[in-house]
């Protein structure tokens, strides 16, 4: 059974893909550090690097964009013909000139987002490339007769002079909703082309759909049985979307309204707070330990308490086999990009080699981000690529640990302001309290103090006045409710304590 669960709060919303009952992706958005990718903009190129073949472009960001030259250059040119000198970025950019570029990849650590002039807009079924006259389908789609089939009925209706590429999910569709698709884009780009006039450079001119639109539109399908939402405010802007991209799937979308909360009801906060530590436990009593930088990840696989029923050799090829299924799962989870590195545990067999890479190969066909196996080298060493897209889950949860300066982890703040939301929550439901005194460590006051608008949203949904007091002794990951109750009490208590 594949389900989505959407929790919705004031500052943020959380989305877990379970597989039956098991969390394999996990999304944070949170309102003050949304997703750009997809995002259009009209950009001022900055700097011209022709040692790099780059270029450097202001879009109004904190940090300028990088543009490549394969990304500047016409589309579909072939990898000889950009390496060869005849492609060169000066000759392609020049400092101050204006240009329309969409994020492909976010801004990650020190770097500013990665853009492209090679502008795409995503559909249900289809995706729609303005500037290239080009039909392709889904390598996904396997069948040679539907492949023929889906590129026939896309020359009848593709504009003139513009590209379409086929998505997976259009399997077995309908002409009928291709032309739909093809209506909704053309208008989109219409009216993307009408803003890159207006005005000047940076400037955004196309804000790609929310986490939760944006999981409707590339997600939702026959595959998924349920999509859960516990705020009725975006079940009912979810129900509008799916009514318009997939009406067929409307009765899969669900609204939760019960006493328990949403993640803690399907055991999603257990399996989070499980799988971003350093150290995870496989089932056989064999464990991963996941080390990572900016560029490099290391699994190191270990046989642990698992002590095996044959042989050492069955034991070792055992904890492998589970190790390759984990590891699949783990990438995917923390979304861990850039170079892998795993340390299977040394097997004698060849055959024994290839039947974990193997495992390790069907684990990674369910990863939508592009992944590449290099190999295992003598020394039971694997090389893993996987495409970067955008910050690992670890770092929107955590932040490093000024107790340890970094050689450890603690939850960021926000995550503790989550925590503070869910618990007023729950008092709103079992109490009566008019107010309430939380004491939060002196950081995490400093956050909430600069999130009064969102304190005030809480209190407002709520109906319950929230007082920070600091206490340098609470740990960073810890608040407490002192007092709760009548608001005339709670006042009386800050008084004495001033």
């Amino acid at each position: 059974m594949n389900e989505i669960l959407v929790d919705v709060g004031v500052n943020e919303t959380q989305l877990a893909f379970l597989e039956d009952g098991e969390l394999v992706e996990f999304y944070i958005e949170r309102k003050n550090n949304r997703r750009i990718v997809g995002n259009i903009y009209k950009g001022r190129v900055i700097n011209v690097l022709p040692g790099m073949q780059a270029a450097f472009v202001d879009i109004g960001l904190e940090k300028n964009s990088f543009l490549y030259v394969k990304d500047a250059a016409p589309q579909f040119m072939s990898e000889e013909e950009l390496n060869s000198e005849k492609i060169q970025i000066k000759d392609l950019l020049k400092p101050g000139q204006e240009i329309v570029v969409q994020v492909i990849k976010e801004p990650i650590g020190t770097k500013g987002a990665r853009v492209t002039t090679h502008i795409t807009l995503p559909g249900r079924y289809l995706v729609l490339m303005p500037n290239i006259d080009y039909i392709g389908v889904s390598r996904r789609i396997m069948n040679e007769d539907e492949r023929n089939r889906l590129r026939s009925e896309i020359e009848q209706i593709k504009p003139k002079n513009m590209g379409v590429i086929v998505r997976t999910v259009a399997l077995g569709k309908s002409k009928e909703s291709f032309n739909d698709d093809i209506k909704f884009l053309l208008k989109l780009w219409h009216k993307i082309e009408k803003e890159k006039i207006i005005g000047y450079a940076p400037r955004i001119i196309y804000k790609d759909f929310d986490l939760i639109s944006k999981t409707i539109r590339d997600q939702l399908s026959h595959e998924i049985n349920q999509l859960v939402i516990n705020d009725k405010e975006q079940y009912d802007s979810a129900i509008e979307l799916v009514e318009l991209l997939s009406p067929k799937l409307k009765d899969r979308v669900k609204y939760y309204n019960e006493d328990v909360e949403l993640f803690q009801s399907y055991k999603v906060d257990s399996q989070i707070n499980k799988n971003t530590n350093r150290k995870i436990w496989l089932q056989s009593g064999g464990y991963l330990v996941i080390d990572s930088t900016e560029a490099l990840t290391v699994i190191d696989v270990n046989t642990g308490k698992y002590v095996g029923t044959t042989d050492l050799e069955d034991t070792i090829l055992k904890t492998n086999l589970e190790a390759a299924k984990e590891i699949g799962k783990q990438l995917r989870l923390r979304d861990i990009g850039g170079i892998i590195i795993v340390d299977f545990i040394d097997m004698i067999k060849e055959s024994d080699e290839n039947k974990v890479l193997k495992e390790l190969e069907i684990a990674l066909s369910k990863d939508k981000t592009k992944t590449k196996i290099l190999g295992m080298t003598n020394l039971g060493l694997v090389e893993i690529t996987r495409k970067k897209v955008r910050q690992r889950i670890e770092s929107l949860i955590h932040k490093k640990c000024p107790y340890c300066d970094g050689s450890g982890r603690i939850l960021c703040s926000y995550t503790i302001l989550q925590k503070i939301e869910k618990e007023i929550h729950r008092l709103s439901i079992h109490t009566n309290s008019e107010a309430v005194l939380i004491s939060v460590n002196q950081d995490t006051l400093e956050v909430i103090e600069k999130e009064k608008l969102v304190i005030e949203e809480i209190e407002d949904k709520e109906g319950i006045k929230l007082f920070f007091i600091a206490d340098d002794k609470m740990h960073h990951n810890n608040f407490k409710v002192h007092a709760m109750g009548k608001l005339d009490k709670i006042l009386s208590i800050i008084e004495e304590n001033n």
